[in-house]
């Protein structure tokens, strides 16, 4: 049986989150302790299991609302065709097509400016895919990576997102600081994410819903209850805003922004590397 939510979010309070800084070899899939050097197979297997209707079920779960969140992040990054951009766990390519949408939109698209790089090859041919559907086939750059230790050069990019990724990472530390390797001086962090729900009232409606809709929409559209028990519970067990904040500004991160959207059931994450 699962450890109630609520304790979790109390205990995050309390104590410094796991960032793999710390000493040991135990970390968490959801809320199940497992070996740190097993968990990443793990969360491949999920991602294998949905990464055909991924999206579909990101509809379902937000009520279509992640497409505003994400529509924000890139009007938060203000697109510029010069602009030579990394997204990381976007395998799907919702975030890369957005970007170069914009582009197309003010006339400025030239060349392949997104790189998209995923841990997992089933979603990036889901992405390959659509970027075809769209017209954008020549546009991106298509990367099996991972993002604690990108396959990128120093000061490679203008500006790298990641958008509902990086709590799937293990080593949190590591995901951000190779995030500010690879930007040059003067380039831009944008991290789309979960958060905890400030509001005690809402967090209950949230974690019902969670807990028990999130898992039987999985089991209903995409036949996998199990994988999406999982994503509710690595919301829950994902750091506080501050704390993730505190993460970026530890790696070197600066002008390190939170802007909370729907109540503060996301956070987006905004950090320049000067």
């Amino acid at each position: 049986m699962s450890p109630d939510p609520n304790k979790v979010l109390a205990m995050a309070g309390k104590k410094k989150m796991k960032t793999g800084l710390e000493p040991g070899t135990q970390d968490h899939f959801g809320f199940q302790e497992v070996g740190e050097d097993a968990r990443q197979g793990f969360v491949n297997q999920v991602f294998d299991s949905v990464a055909g209707k991924y999206d579909l079920m990101n509809d379902a779960m937000s009520g279509g609302f992640h497409r505003l969140w994400k529509n924000h992040l890139i009007n938060r990054l203000r697109p510029r065709g010069d602009m030579k951009l990394l997204d990381v766990a976007g395998g799907t390519g919702d975030v890369a097509l957005r970007f170069l949408k914009a582009l197309k939109n003010q006339n400025d698209l030239q060349g392949k400016p997104v790189t998209v790089c995923d841990i997992n090859p089933h979603m990036l041919e889901v992405g390959r895919a659509r970027a075809i559907d769209k017209g954008f086939w020549e546009n991106v750059k298509w990367v099996t990576g991972n993002a604690e230790a990108l396959p990128f050069d120093d000061e490679s990019f203008e500006a790298t997102t990641i958008a509902f990724g990086i709590r799937n990472v293990t080593h949190l530390d590591k995901a951000i600081a190779e995030a500010h390797r690879i930007l040059k001086p003067g380039g831009r962090y944008l991290v789309l994410e979960f958060s905890s729900v400030p509001s005690p009232l809402m967090r209950k409606v949230y974690d019902w819903y969670s807990f028990h809709m999130i898992p039987k929409m999985g089991k209903a559209l995409v036949g996998d209850e199990a994988s999406y028990k999982y994503l509710a519970e690595s919301i829950r067990r994902f750091p506080p805003p501050e704390v993730f904040a505190g993460f970026m500004k530890e790696a070197g991160f600066s002008r390190v922004k939170m802007d909370p959207l729907a109540a503060g059931i996301v956070t987006l994450y905004s950090g320049w590397k000067i």
